[in-house]
């Protein structure tokens, strides 16, 4: 025996190193097999990651999911995966970074779709498709009752804002995603109003009675309230255009409503023959020229009408029964279309089937009035 204690051949000169080779085989068999070992499990966990991904998820009908800005992705795996869009938020998470998709999920409200698969949520993440809401401002609204509406909204978060001057809205429908404030579609509503006048305002007609934008908004903000059918904008503002190089006074029934609530609302009742001779800044029966401010909110068509209205000898209108209105450029027609208005009231006012107020507040103020020479009566 060596010092090593390897066993030697004296006669040969050969010594064996069985008890190594005992220990090394099995230590060499590992060191090959534990690498393709792993290899395949590495590659199975891989596959089956990758099939899982890309597999149908287990929402069985459309979800809508909110993300709001500012989560990372586990907070968004975790959001997934308490909506039961997403089964295993790990596989998620995986197969986020290994497509470098983490940067590029953008926040918002979505709605997945019914089993849709890791793959496709992180496809709609990206493409930040979020659902779209709306809020709708008709035309003619007051500054009041546009922010009634805002107010309403189920969907806009935060406190309201001051109350927005007469007319500086433009009434539209506005989409929003959920997350807008309402002092932030609110301030949408004045910015477009003033973009639409500011490219309106240049190509308006020359030699118009209405000296500043802010003009020309009173003017169609009551022709706005003075009919809603949309051919007959041009023909009120050119009334009430005519009406103001004449000079001539506008006797605008919907100018003293405004004066009387204030923007509140409707007045709900005849205007009384106190109120058509009372003097305020909003009777323009009683003043000169234009109210002091907007009575509403008037849409572009109105806008449109007031800056570049059609050339009409007409200083007079009537309602005619139809909803419409009968247009005149004399005070004896305006007086005969006056008389067959008041021959359709009288006959709606006695029919069971019409309520006796059927006419409109504007339409009862405007019956009794005898329009002599050099006013509106209209």
């Amino acid at each position: 025996m060596t010092e090593d204690g390897n066993t030697g051949d004296e006669t040969s000169g050969r010594f064996e190193v069985r008890p190594r080779r005992r220990f090394l085989r099995p230590l060499l068999t590992l060191l090959v097999f534990f690498p393709v070992v792993a290899a395949l499990l590495a590659g199975g966990v891989f596959l089956y990651g990758k099939w899982r991904f890309n597999a149908p998820g287990p929402a069985e009908t459309p979800t809508v999911v909110w993300l709001t800005p500012g989560l990372g992705l586990s907070a968004i795996a975790a959001k997934l995966h308490d909506a039961h869009v997403v089964e295993e938020a790990l596989i998620f998470r995986t197969g986020v970074r290994l497509g470098r998709a983490s940067g590029s999920l953008k926040a918002g409200e979505y709605e997945i779709p019914a089993r849709a698969s890791m793959a496709d949520i992180v496809r709609i993440l990206r493409e930040g498709k979020s659902i779209v809401h709306q809020i709708t401002i008709p035309e003619g609204l007051t500054s009041i009752q546009a922010m009634e509406i805002v107010k309403a909204d189920p969907v806009l978060t935060g406190e309201m804002p001051l109350l927005p001057p007469e007319g500086s809205l433009l009434p539209e429908t506005y989409n929003f995603s959920r997350g807008t404030t309402r002092a932030q579609i609110v301030q949408r509503m004045q910015k477009s109003a003033t973009a639409l006048l500011n490219d309106l305002w240049p190509n308006r007609a020359q030699n118009l009675p209405v000296r500043t934008p802010q003009e020309a908004i009173i003017l169609a903000s009551i022709v706005e309230k003075e009919t809603g059918i949309a051919s007959e904008r041009p023909k009120v503002a050119a009334v009430f255009v005519n009406r103001l190089r004449k000079p001539m006074r506008l006797q605008s029934d919907p100018t003293i409503i405004y004066g009387i609530t204030g923007g509140k609302g409707p007045l709900g009742r005849p205007i009384r023959r106190s109120e058509l001779d009372g003097l305020t800044p909003y009777n323009t029966y009683q003043i000169d020229g234009l109210p002091p401010t907007p009575i509403c909110n008037p849409g572009r068509a109105s806008i449109e009408a007031v800056l570049n209205p059609p050339a009409t000898d007409d200083l007079y209108f009537v309602a005619d029964g139809t909803g419409g209105h009968a247009f005149s450029r004399s005070l004896g027609e305006h007086e005969r279309n006056v008389s067959r208005w008041r021959q359709v009231e009288k006959k709606s006012t006695k029919s069971p089937e019409k309520p006796a107020e059927k006419a409109s507040a504007k339409d009862a103020a405007v019956i009794p009035l005898q329009a002599p020479p050099g006013h509106a009566g209209h």
